[in-house]
């Protein structure tokens, strides 16, 4: 089988407490950059830095006292309560076979309300719905007391309200966050700045005033938009072929 090149060339500075989307087409290399982003995908030429370290060189559990991803979909065999798979976050800060202390609960709880899924916490995981699920991942992730946070498609699969409601708590969340989205009106609305990604290469990155342009949108995505901006921001409308 022939090698084929998934990200290329891809240089990326996150800002400390910064919000950046990643945007592009099906295909484009968003979820395959917040793999090597994470650690969880080796890069076969230059390398991804935490804090100036080679996130190679660390140990998983080094890193996941500072990093957290939320995947789009996550299952399981089993059938945990909410507060079981919040938890989870908190098994890189104890030692292995080590109870739950006291301070694990405390952050249990505490990113259970970050995320308005408290009053889920006795529930079982399989019986929510696909909103209470994608909060509940995210909790789990704060957990981990993460300072930067990767997300795939956090929105992927919700109505209009629960995508306001969950990109609310991310931005709040006290993290330098990185998701990829679909949603280009959620993207100018939530983050700080956007890389758009075609071909695993980098087409623009800055700001979304500054980066989503019909230009822009017409190249990557092949559709045509009309792009306008007002106090409140940037907003993207696809006009029909």
């Amino acid at each position: 089988m022939r090698d084929q090149v998934i990200v290329d060339g891809v240089s990326l500075a996150v800002a400390p407490g910064a919000t950046v989307g990643l945007l592009g087409p099906n295909g484009s290399g968003k979820s395959s950059l917040l793999r090597l982003l994470a650690g969880l995908r080796p890069t076969t030429t230059g390398c991804v830095l935490l804090d100036g370290a080679d996130i190679s060189t660390l140990t998983r559990r080094v890193v996941a006292r500072r990093l957290a991803v939320v995947d789009q979909e996550s299952v399981t065999d089993a059938d945990p309560t909410v507060r079981d798979v919040i938890a989870l976050g908190r098994l890189p800060h104890r030692a292995p076979w080590s109870p739950e202390s006291a301070r694990d609960r405390t952050v249990v709880q505490e990113a259970s309300v970050a995320m308005r899924t408290d009053h889920l916490l006795e529930r079982r995981y399989a019986s929510l719905s696909g909103g209470e699920r994608q909060r509940v991942q995210i909790a789990r992730a704060l957990a981990q007391e993460p300072s930067e946070l990767l997300l795939d498609e956090p929105t992927n699969h919700l109505d209009v309200r629960h995508q306001l409601e969950l990109l609310e708590l991310v931005v709040a969340a006290p993290t330098t966050t990185v998701m990829a989205l679909h949603d280009l009106n959620l993207a100018t609305s939530y983050c700080d700045e956007v890389v758009v990604l075609s071909g695993g290469r980098v087409v623009e990155a800055g700001p979304p005033q500054e980066v989503i342009t019909e230009e822009v949108v017409h190249r990557v995505y092949g559709v045509r938009a009309r792009v306008e901006q007002d106090e409140q921001g940037v907003h993207v409308r696809f006009l029909r072929s």
